[in-house]
């Protein structure tokens, strides 16, 4: 007898996603919805026998930039074979609407590589284009700051006007009137980066009185990490904003074990009442674009505008001088890697050190970059070795910190060197971390992959495997789970991930997409 389950997983190690003792029993589905949970095993339309695996709620994603690729991506395989069942994109101040200067928002996003036809205007249209292409998992959106900010303002390097603030923050409004659930900011990337406190608290106070989640990827994450913590705390607690830290790191020598000291200042933060957490990769490598290195004023007007001023011997040198300080302190320039780029000059170099083709053209690092961002029209995607793991295992120990990847959806194979990240980060920890180092335990990841993002998106119904949350689960051997990218040869799937259910539907089976393709836009 069935009970009218459409679909019963019998013999499961039940992780629930709370963070609880893992318990052995079963897990009934109907209409793509966990309807019980039992310790007896149970009878359905379809049975699943888990033979003893995890059965847990399917991963969060709370940092991901796959608003950019999922679209014409959308079976995700990448994400999928991870156990990912659901992305919070928009993330660093980027996201693909509103779109008022088409090819300004093109040239800003030009380093995510979009796939897009930009033929919206809003969160709702792209939500609507996005839904078409049938996605195999969850998105759900922000709204992103540098966005926002050359719908109205352009890449000019200046305060808005009141008139013009308010016409951002009205924007901001109507994409969570049209189920944006975040907001965020990029204070490394123009024109984002031109914001001054004053204009992110403005926003955030929009986005707080909207209910949304303001995620930030801070000013500064080298000598200046602990003062961005600061303004990043300041701006909640001017607003009330449940703040969201992205990608917590500390980066270059001199900065080695500052993560904890940022860590303890959102403790206090948290005593005082503001709602602060945040999120890790687990790796000691981040990947973002060479022209953030550079000088905020050298970006003023955008790409083009860089170009010109590369182009002009007094300005380049302005710019060099400017590079070879920073490369001198805060960041080592042997560990930048080219990462992705247009077609041109340096394409043979993608997957080098930035101090091998210095060498190469006998020219300094500094120049050897500026020489490169030139020659590839200002879009250079770079992966950069500048962490620590104690670092990252501290964060990854903290229980305010979920885990998150900082990618985007990929195709199984391409060209290129893309961070593994955007492959592996849930089963790194779970392989890794978890069963290899110990950093943590098996129940406390499956936490931070689960309902802790999830209370932070505001997925109500998600994120914990409970009779009357929808049925995207995940199952996998906790004894070979595993990730396979590497910084090397980053375009490998992970392994022991066995099932992945969305929506009680089977979307991924022992290793390979079943071409289920019931995603939703959240």
């Amino acid at each position: 007898m069935t009970n009218g389950f459409d679909l019963v997983i019998n013999n499961a190690r039940i992780i629930d996603g709370t963070g609880g003792a893992a318990a052995h029993g079963s897990v009934a589905v109907r209409d793509g919805r966990i309807v019980a949970v039992a310790g007896t095993h149970l009878a359905g339309a379809t049975t699943i026998d888990a033979r003893g695996q995890v059965l847990a709620p399917g991963f969060i994603d709370l940092h991901s930039h796959a608003d950019f690729s999922l679209g014409a991506n959308p079976e995700a395989t990448t994400q999928i074979s991870q156990g990912v069942t659901t992305l919070l994109t928009g993330n660093c101040g980027t996201s693909p609407f509103p779109v008022k200067e088409v090819e300004a928002l093109k040239s800003a996003t030009s380093f995510l590589r979009p796939a897009l036809e930009w033929d919206w205007q809003d969160a709702a249209g792209f939500a609507d284009k996005l839904r078409a292409s049938r996605p195999a998992i969850n998105a759900a959106l922000q709204v992103g700051h540098s966005a926002l900010r050359l719908a109205v303002v352009g890449d000019e390097q200046r305060a808005p006007t009141a008139s013009e603030l308010d016409h951002m923050r009205d924007l901001l409004r109507q994409a969570a009137d049209q189920g944006a659930r975040g907001y965020s900011t990029g204070l490394i990337y123009a024109p984002c980066s031109f914001a001054k406190t004053d204009e992110i608290i403005a926003m955030a106070q929009t986005a707080a009185d909207c209910g949304l989640l303001y995620s930030t990827h801070m000013r500064n994450e080298t000598d200046q990490l602990l003062e961005a913590v600061d303004e990043a705390l300041d701006v909640a607690r001017a607003t009330g904003v449940r703040l969201e830290i992205s990608h917590i790191k500390a980066m270059g020598p001199r900065n080695h074990g500052k993560v904890s000291k940022a860590l303890d200042r959102m403790a206090a933060a948290r005593d005082e009442g503001l709602d602060v957490t945040a999120d890790v990769y687990p790796y000691t490598a981040s990947s973002t674009t060479l022209t953030s290195r550079l000088p905020d004023w050298s970006l003023d007007g955008g790409g083009a505008a860089l170009l010109a001023r590369l182009g002009d011997a007094a300005e380049r040198r302005r710019i060099s001088d400017a590079l070879a300080l920073r490369f001198e302190g805060e960041i080592d320039p042997a560990g930048i890697v080219l990462a992705g780029m247009p077609e041109g000059k340096y394409t043979p170099w993608i997957g080098y050190p930035l101090t091998e083709v210095a060498q190469a053209l006998e020219m300094s690092p500094h120049e050897a970059a500026l020489d490169v961002v030139a020659e590839h029209r200002a879009s250079v995607a770079i992966v950069n070795h500048a962490m620590i793991d104690d670092d990252v295992q501290t964060a990854l120990q903290d229980p305010f910190v979920s885990v998150a990847s900082d990618g985007w959806v990929m195709t199984a194979t391409g060209t290129g060197s893309p961070h593994p990240r955007s492959f592996g980060t849930f089963t790194r920890v779970l392989g890794h971390y978890v069963r290899k180092l110990g950093t943590l335990s098996l129940e406390e990841a499956v936490r931070k992959m689960t309902s802790l993002p999830a209370s932070r998106a505001g997925l109500v119904d998600r994120g914990t495997v409970l009779p009357g949350f929808v049925a995207d689960l995940v199952m996998f051997d906790p004894e070979t789970v595993i990730d396979r990218s590497t910084y090397i040869d980053p375009w490998q799937l992970s392994a022991g991930i066995s099932h992945v259910l969305v929506a009680g539907e089977t979307a991924y089976r022992e290793g390979v997409s079943t071409g289920v393709r019931v995603g939703q836009i959240l």
